[in-house]
């Protein structure tokens, strides 16, 4: 008797935990759907992009109605259909605890380090504690790239709306930015280094939106900015702030200064390009910004509650 009462209730938590992931797996369409219509409707050809999103929809929502009427009688392409959907459920499932589990611990490595590594430029990292970051280092990278990071839910819509909509410039000045880019926040940034691939395309860009969503409702704003720090390459083969000072400038994270944390802040945007050491005139510009821009937001009370 007990032990079919055991088996009963682990049939019904099994159920229970089904049901769970199957929900969050419809949330993370819906929300990639969302995410998909509200940026193109500020895109130049965001009417067209739409058309062709909704038609996109229209034919799996036929397809699914049509197995739901006449395909599932047929017992292959039920049998086919639940072994990929089962399939899709365990990946979403491992993905999530995977998700939860780094609000605690550092990602393991990253598809980014990995790469890093695969292609001969090494891997040099060394995880730290938040509180052995500087204080100089926290406040550089939301100024240097994001500084409506305390406030925002992980997406700057405005920040969005202007790089889809880039102003005008002469001929022989254009540069050819995709839209949307340079609009990243921190958060959609460690969603893409963390879990996701480099490169663009809207498959990849629609699972940051949803892992940006995630983390910044799991982990929080202080978690994301600690695993920034930590996970982000700042050089050639090296990931994080502490791998990072110790290969510039041959001290801890913890005693970096206010120039320092501006000169790494700088090279983000291609650490392999903007070189701290030698001293690219990308990085000395843009790191004298920085360190205005540090100077301007350090009062902010949501800043401060964040970096101390």
């Amino acid at each position: 008797m007990a032990k079919k009462t055991t088996t009963g209730s682990f049939t019904l938590l099994r159920l229970w935990i089904k049901r769970i992931v199957l929900v969050s797996l419809l949330l993370q369409i819906a929300f990639v759907i969302y995410f998909f219509f509200r940026v193109t409707a500020d895109m130049p050809d965001g009417s067209s992009i739409r058309i062709k999103l909704a038609l996109v929809l229209g034919i799996a929502l036929l397809l699914v109605f049509l197995y739901l009427i006449r395909w599932r009688k047929n017992e292959r392409i039920k049998a086919i259909v639940g072994r990929i959907f089962s399939f899709i459920l365990y990946i979403h499932a491992a993905m999530l605890l995977y998700l939860v589990l780094l609000k605690w611990i550092n990602p393991p490595i990253t598809i980014t380090q990995l790469s890093s590594w695969v292609s001969g430029h090494g891997m040099k990292r060394d995880y730290v504690s938040y509180s052995s970051i500087s204080y100089n280092a926290k406040l550089a990278v939301i100024s240097g790239e994001d500084q409506t990071f305390p406030d925002h839910n992980g997406f700057d819509w405005n920040a969005i709306k202007k790089s889809l909509n880039p102003p005008k410039r002469k001929k022989n000045k254009m540069k050819k930015i995709p839209p949307g880019a340079g609009a990243s926040t921190i958060s959609q940034q460690v969603a893409k280094n963390v879990f996701l691939w480099q490169g663009k395309s809207y498959v990849r860009k629609g699972l940051e939106a949803y892992f940006t969503f995630m983390i910044e409702k799991v982990w929080g704003k202080e978690r994301i900015l600690d695993v920034y720090l930590n996970c982000i390459e700042m050089g050639d083969g090296f990931f994080g702030i502490e791998a990072a000072a110790q290969s510039y400038f041959n001290k801890p994270a913890a005693q970096l200064t206010r120039q320092e944390a501006a000169q790494i802040a700088a090279c983000f945007p291609n650490p392999k390009v903007y070189t701290v050491k030698p001293l690219s005139g990308f990085v000395a510009n843009k790191s004298g910004w920085i360190i205005r821009q540090m100077n301007n937001i350090e009062s902010d009370e949501d800043v401060q509650a964040l970096i101390r």
